[in-house]
């Protein structure tokens, strides 16, 4: 017998957005009607005016990529608002400043060019905006040349941007409110030393554990 794909021929969607997963367990847990209120209600193929208006003042965003095997990384990124620009409704634009040179997210883009973006307002709306798409690493200097985004604007004040993440948005819909937590604003320099240690390299003690391991290692030799 031939092989066959896990639930094969069970639901394809019938052309509604999402993948085929989705729209299978939808069917086996009866949630089809919530869902297809939500597709008609909710998701769009591109940036409406209130989404735009959203984007750009925006001061954080969620970067989720996966490599071509589909193993997964999810990333943070920060900036003023607008640091996240809007290029028209089909398409928009994140900076990457220089970090740990890992390059895990663009590494992936590489690889894999889907890409999906959360935007979340902790501080005044209480509510998030998903987009999905298809992402393209750009230079600085074709992003200033292209689209204007030179060096010295508004992106982020000290900080060089050395090359853009175009995004070709294909979905835009919303993230609820419901379980969206209240946070304060605070000055970082204003926080006070109760409790807290500075969040270095090492805050979460790798450098100690591999420390140990190497000691374990070198006695497992010297004691063969």
């Amino acid at each position: 017998m031939g092989q066959h794909a896990p639930y094969e021929g069970l639901d394809d969607g019938g052309g509604l957005p999402g993948s085929r997963g989705e729209h299978v367990l939808q069917r086996l847990f009866d949630t089809r009607d919530r869902a297809e209120r939500f597709y008609e209600r909710q998701v769009v193929d591109r940036l409406t005016p209130h989404m735009r208006e959203f984007v750009a003042r925006q001061e954080m965003v969620f970067v989720g990529t996966a490599d071509a095997k589909g193993n997964c990384d999810t990333s943070f990124r920060a900036g003023p608002p607008g640091f996240v620009r809007v290029v028209d409704d089909t398409r928009l634009m994140y900076p990457e400043f220089r970090g740990n040179g890992v390059l895990a997210s663009l590494g992936n883009i590489l690889e894999n060019a889907h890409l999906s973006l959360l935007f979340v307002d902790f501080f005044e709306d209480l509510v998030g905006l998903h987009v999905n798409g298809t992402a393209t690493i750009m230079t600085a200097y074709d992003a200033a040349r292209r689209h204007g985004l030179a060096d010295e604007d508004r992106t982020a004040p000290g900080r060089r941007a050395e090359r853009w993440v175009m995004v070709e948005v294909e979905e835009a819909y919303i993230h609820c409110s419901k379980h969206i937590p209240l946070l304060v604003r605070q000055d970082r320099r204003e926080r006070g030393p109760e409790g807290r240690r500075p969040a270095g390299e090492d805050y979460f003690g790798v450098g100690q554990v591999r420390a140990a391991g190497r000691e374990r290692e070198e006695a497992g030799k010297s004691a063969g």
